[in-house]
């Protein structure tokens, strides 16, 4: 049998196998390119289709063609539709062995601090709608401590407080790396309360906190009608503050707009210097689209730009993942996609915030994507090829209809909120560091997506 006609047997298993859109999606423009003794390699269009492959029906693949060819042990992916030619006088062996045991980038988050080194003022861009909150940030880091304590950084979702907290917590580091420092959700320093409680070790936490130079707390608001949590949240305040220790906060609302706040705190978090950042205009967000576009080293026609740019307004997260979006279906097909096409991939996408999704519609779409039943999210198996789309429905269901951790965790077979705090902030930072989990969740926010219509 030709490497030609056991591929086309190959690929005649998995079109049974799978949905006809997810074999068009994954299989579509690939071939083996050769096949020595036990091993096989198949090349592919594209660096997300090879790691698709990789990762999840590599199994499938490998029991499929040893049907046809049982003497095949090996099998890597490569991409193109030739071997590249510094591989042609390679030891074959060799080659096999490099591309299976090609490691991933891990993500660049530094464990003591919680901080993404990919946040930088250098990468934040400036504009009317956020110069406040950057100049004081940049106060902030220059003079810690000292400039304005408490700052306080409030407005909508995805306009980039996140981003700006992390990067004055970076730039403080770059200049003394002997600093502590710490940036943690609120919801987090919860659950570290809670489980301080449950332990009877909250003197333990307070002083691990009270040992900080700065302390970076994002989405304050959560910490709200939590009367444990403000508490023991306020004597850390007091004791960071008492001694010139730099304390950053983030809401999605002014402290006077927080219901359930304790005063005490309310007043505490009035104290410093509070700066807003609102929805970014046409010329901010045409300059983020191009340095994402740069970052990502992918070219994108300025016309593109200028209509994603023009359309996607609300905010700077919606921005990046309708660009997400075109660039993931740019590199599946292999082609530049014009304005037309543009226009057209990003219809139901700009409808979508005028319909509301439902958990179950996340549960369906998440499964069919990665062919599993909807039962496997809930049921309590460890399998990986369950844990990782069911981690990824955690993640989906918090972003997209912003239910409470708790409630989450009901919803998956009544599992604990620190679980589901977990999944979430893994998925999340995988989504900011690797590429392939973020056109994994754009695909899957494709399939929401479409529903809304059908």
């Amino acid at each position: 049998m030709t490497k030609e006609e056991l591929w086309k047997a190959v690929l005649g298993e998995m079109e049974l196998s799978l949905s006809k859109a997810n074999f068009t999606t994954w299989f579509k423009n690939t071939s083996i390119l050769a096949n020595e003794g036990t091993s096989v390699i198949v090349g592919v269009p594209n660096g997300f289709i090879k790691e698709w492959l990789e990762n999840k029906f590599h199994k499938q693949i490998l029991t499929s063609i040893q049907t046809f060819s049982p003497e095949i042990r090996e099998i890597s992916y490569t991409i193109g539709n030739s071997l590249p030619q510094s591989n042609v006088k390679k030891d074959f062996s060799q080659f096999i062995t490099e591309r299976v045991f090609e490691n991933k980038q891990p993500a660049d988050i530094n464990p003591q601090t919680n901080l993404n080194k990919k946040y930088s003022f250098d990468s934040f861009i400036v504009g009317s709608h956020n110069e406040l909150a950057h100049a004081a940030s940049s106060a902030v880091a220059k003079n810690l401590g000292k400039a304005y304590n408490p700052l306080f950084i409030y407005g909508g979702v995805g306009l980039g407080k996140t981003h700006l907290l992390q990067a004055t917590g970076n730039k403080i580091l770059e200049d003394d790396p002997t600093k502590k420092v710490l940036y943690i959700p609120s919801e987090r320093i919860t659950a570290e309360i809670v489980e301080s409680v449950r332990n009877k070790n909250v003197e333990e936490l307070k002083s691990k906190y009270a040992k900080l130079d700065m302390l970076i707390v994002d989405d304050i608001q959560f910490i709200a009608g939590k009367e444990k949590t403000q508490d023991i949240f306020f004597a850390t305040f007091n004791e960071l503050y008492g001694k010139n220790k730099q304390i950053i906060l983030s809401s999605d609302r002014p402290p006077k707009a927080i219901p359930a706040l304790e005063e005490r705190l309310r007043s505490r978090f009035e104290g410093g210097m509070i700066a807003d950042i609102n929805t970014p205009d046409f010329e901010t967000r045409l300059a983020i689209l191009k340095l994402k576009t740069k970052q990502k080293d992918i070219a994108l026609d300025e016309n593109v730009l200028g209509y994603i740019a023009t359309n996607i307004q609300k905010n700077i997260r919606e921005l990046e993942g309708a660009l997400n979006r075109i660039i993931a279906v740019s590199q599946i097909y292999n082609k530049n996609l014009d304005v037309k096409e543009v226009k057209k991939l990003l219809a139901t996408y700009l409808s979508t915030p005028y319909k509301k999704t439902t958990p179950q519609l996340i549960l369906k779409s998440v499964s069919d994507f990665y062919n599993i039943s909807p039962n496997d999210l809930i049921k309590r198996s460890r399998k990986k090829e369950v844990v990782r789309p069911r981690q990824i429905a955690m993640y989906l269901l918090r972003e997209e209809t912003k239910s409470s951790f708790p409630e989450i965790g009901q919803k998956l077979g009544g599992r604990d909120h620190s679980t589901v705090i977990h999944a979430y902030e893994k998925v999340k930072t995988e989504e900011e560091t690797d590429e392939i989990t973020k056109q994994e969740i754009v695909l899957i926010k494709e399939r929401i997506y479409q529903s809304f219509d059908k």
